[in-house]
């Protein structure tokens, strides 16, 4: 598995595995086929991918559950586990309780990443990033993260650290530009640090009816939609991705956006052209 690199060491594979909605949505869903999902988080590691994303909110830290059941068996030194600590848990001891249940919960004694999962006004922030470094301190986390953070914010957020936070989760793909239109992708390239997107392949959307511009790349490059939507991401500069592969055919076909590079041109062509950009996210806007 390729991993992309900043400067202080961190290194994170190309594509990881979230985990979203796997055992329910915010609420954990009684009817959820929990050996399902362990079997798909069992299998993407059995294939290559090590990096794990979860989180907290995820079906009320059942998703996390799923997760520690899934890699019990399997080397945690070469694992990458990444959860993130929900917004409204963002005052300091609350932070702490969050990162020791979702420790817990995935039955380990820390995480690789941990990120705080959308920032909250009502909370000074830097009170949360103190709980953070205290973590990172204690060595129950190895690095800090954020998510959905605009450029400005996650600026604020640094100048409270000390320590490098380094990466910015956010919603990014092909239709869904906020990280280039806020300028936090360039900010993001030009200061170390890691852009890791979510929702990279947009649901499936952006295999529905590819546009011209999307078919003259896939004819070129013998690829599928996914995957040249994938590879366009992890092709530029210090961009990684999450996405959920539940099923095998889906880890396959993701597992086909690696060991290749498109072209220059062809990134600037698909940047450029292609049709129904949004500079805010639908989702999750940056705050």
């Amino acid at each position: 598995m390729p991993h992309k690199k900043l400067k202080n060491g961190f290194a994170l594979p190309c594509l990881g595995l979230g985990t979203w909605r796997m055992g329910g949505d915010r609420k954990r869903d009684p009817r959820s086929d929990d050996q399902k999902y362990i079997n798909a988080i069992q299998n993407a590691i059995k294939k290559g991918i090590t990096h794990i994303d979860t989180a907290e909110m995820y079906a009320e830290g059942h998703a996390e559950e799923l997760v520690g059941t899934a890699i019990k068996d399997f080397d945690r030194r070469k694992l990458f586990i990444t959860s993130k600590v929900w917004h409204s848990n963002l005052h300091y001891e609350n932070v702490l309780k969050s990162c020791e249940n979702s420790l817990k919960r995935l039955g380990t004694d820390y995480l690789d990443l941990y990120l705080i999962h959308m920032p909250n006004q009502q909370i000074p922030l830097e009170e949360t990033i103190k709980a953070m470094d205290r973590l990172k301190k204690e060595k129950l986390i190895k690095y800090i993260g954020l998510s959905d953070f605009s450029k400005s914010t996650f600026q604020k957020a640094q100048s409270f650290s000390s320590n490098k936070i380094v990466c910015d989760q956010v919603h990014y793909n092909l239709i869904y530009r906020e990280p280039e239109a806020s300028g936090l992708l360039e900010y993001c390239q030009k200061n170390d640090v890691m852009l890791v997107a979510w929702r990279p392949v947009e649901k499936g959307l952006l295999s529905v009816s590819p546009p011209d511009v999307m078919r003259q790349v896939m004819e070129k490059y013998g690829k599928s939609a996914s995957q040249i939507a994938l590879n366009w991401l992890f092709s530029q500069k210090n961009v990684a991705v999450i996405c959920k592969m539940t099923d095998s055919s889906h880890l396959e076909e993701n597992l086909g956006s690696l060991g290749w590079s498109l072209e220059d041109r062809d990134i600037e062509d698909l940047r450029l052209n292609f049709p129904g950009q949004k500079e805010v996210s639908g989702a999750v806007p940056l705050r």
